[in-house]
């Protein structure tokens, strides 16, 4: 039961409350949405009731991480954070640690970095609701931008972490399939192996200048 709890704990994290915060959002334009999250005031919650908010927070948390995986991964990437090329071939012999890593780095990442997402969602809506200016002066702005920048940088920290560590467990791929360097050592192999052809029939470089 402890360990269904951890396991399950990752994914809440990381899913259900990023999307339930984006919920809330939704919930000031539509009465439904609003129905199922006020339902508790007016009495006690009902099995329905709460069956809806979880599914609808999940499906909303996968949303809000695809929109992360676009906005905030682009965002650290570009700035230094920088994915790295595993050497999954030693995955098999060492899963559990890998599985260990995800639990304990990147599950916190995807809350930080998603929650980042899902409170801007959140705080769009309101003042949309509300008809304010996004940019107005005051408290709760100032609060908001400042709860923004702790949660990008808890997410990058997370991140980094994550990558780090996770690279000393499965090691790192120098050349992966398909880049650059590989292509370019490809290409100087297939030019050795040509020259070598070359001499073994007695035509170096001389003789194809006078040719040409």
């Amino acid at each position: 039961m402890n360990e269904l709890s951890e396991k399950n704990f990752g994914l809440l994290i990381a899913y259900v409350l990023p999307g339930f915060v984006t919920l809330w959002g939704i919930s000031l334009f539509s009465t439904t949405v609003d129905s199922w999250i006020t339902n508790s005031q007016h009495g006690a919650p009902t099995v329905a009731g709460f069956l809806y908010v979880t599914l609808a927070s999940l499906a909303v948390g996968l949303t809000v991480s695809a929109v992360r995986w676009i906005l905030v991964d682009s965002l650290h990437h570009a700035t230094g954070v920088t994915p790295p090329h595993w050497e999954f071939a030693n995955l098999d012999d060492r899963l559990q640690g890998f599985l260990a890593l995800v639990e304990n780095h990147y599950r916190y990442y995807q809350f930080y970095a998603n929650s980042a997402v899902a409170g801007a969602m959140t705080y769009t809506a309101h003042f949309s609701r509300h008809s304010l200016n996004l940019c107005q002066p005051g408290w709760l702005a100032l609060g908001f931008i400042l709860l923004e920048l702790v949660l990008l940088a808890g997410s990058r920290d997370s991140l980094r972490k994550y990558y780090q560590r996770v690279e000393r467990l499965l090691g790192h791929l120098e050349a992966p399939e398909g880049s650059a360097n590989h292509d370019q050592r490809f290409s100087s192999r297939e030019g050795n192996e040509e020259q070598g052809r070359r001499e073994e029939v007695g035509v170096g470089p001389e003789i194809e200048q006078d040719e040409a």
